[in-house]
């Protein structure tokens, strides 16, 4: 049965390509959504089903069963450089992403053929990845399917599936420390370094990196420019982040005062936050 529906629908495509025909909107619309992620960038793209009285999972999509993870052709994940799910590394590249839905349990299912109408021709063979994760069941009802990322850092993002009254949480992890480290190296010696401390003191910071070195770009960035606050908001932060809250205070207040000289106020305020929290 299900060859003959996919022959069916492979059928109907090619007869809506083989003449001209009026432009017709499709019962599942289609998203593509872009996500950088450490060095590199997510791309996903899917059809988005709506629930419309149905009961889905368990139902319409019965359980124990693999799942386009969407509507009419395969979801498609691609990669521009190495990524981790759930702790599996997986390679840069274009796949297919499939589930298996279950009650208590969804098996995600990271595949190398992506370009295939649902999944009548899914090969297990192909599989790449596939490792399993607990949904979690909500009162709220998301009527259209949809896949996005949540919780986003400079290494890490959370891949949330919500339809119907599911939620189903994938975690994704960047592979490119050891390279970015070794790019801020490079950067941070070269002749014109001080367009790069901003990022590198960036980095440092949220990443829990050596905080002694993010000081020494920080004072470093203000002596190519004394009277902007943009560094001086870094070096409170870093400070306070280090312990010293006298030297975050010291800081803080002179960035403020910078930023007014300079009428900028994002930077004041920045610079106001940094002081209230080294005073709390």
């Amino acid at each position: 049965m299900k060859k003959f529906l996919y022959l069916t629908a492979m059928l109907v495509a090619c007869a809506a390509f083989g003449y001209a025909q009026p432009r017709i909107p499709g019962a599942s619309t289609t998203q593509t959504i872009i996500q950088d992620l450490g060095l590199g960038k997510i791309t996903l793209t899917y059809s988005r089903p709506n629930v419309k009285g149905r009961k889905i999972f368990g139902g319409l999509q019965p359980y124990g069963e693999v799942w386009r993870t969407g509507a009419n052709t395969a979801s498609v994940i691609e990669f521009s450089e190495d990524v981790i799910i759930e702790g599996n590394k997986v390679p840069a590249g274009k796949y297919g992403l499939f589930t298996i839905p279950g009650k208590d349990e969804w098996t995600i299912i990271i595949n190398k053929t992506w370009k295939q109408w649902g999944a009548y021709t899914y090969k297990q063979s192909d599989d790449v990845v596939r490792f399993t994760v607990k949904p979690m069941n909500v009162p709220d009802n998301f009527e259209t399917f949809t896949m996005a990322f949540m919780d986003v850092t400079t290494k890490s993002a959370e891949l949330d599936l919500l339809w119907e009254h599911t939620i189903v949480p994938v975690q994704f992890k960047s592979d490119d420390d050891a390279k970015i480290m070794a790019n801020i190296d490079t950067l941070t010696s070269g002749d014109k370094k001080g367009n790069y401390y901003f990022g590198a003191i960036q980095y440092y910071y949220e990443n829990d990196k050596d905080m002694k070195k993010a000081l020494e770009w920080a004072l470093a960035g203000e002596a190519t420019d004394p009277k902007a606050p943009y560094f001086v908001v870094w070096e409170a932060r870093v400070r306070l982040k280090m312990g010293d809250k006298e030297g975050a205070i010291k800081a803080a207040e002179r960035g403020i005062q910078l930023s007014k000289d300079a009428k900028d106020d994002e930077y004041e305020r920045l610079n106001q936050m940094v002081l209230d929290k080294a005073k709390s």
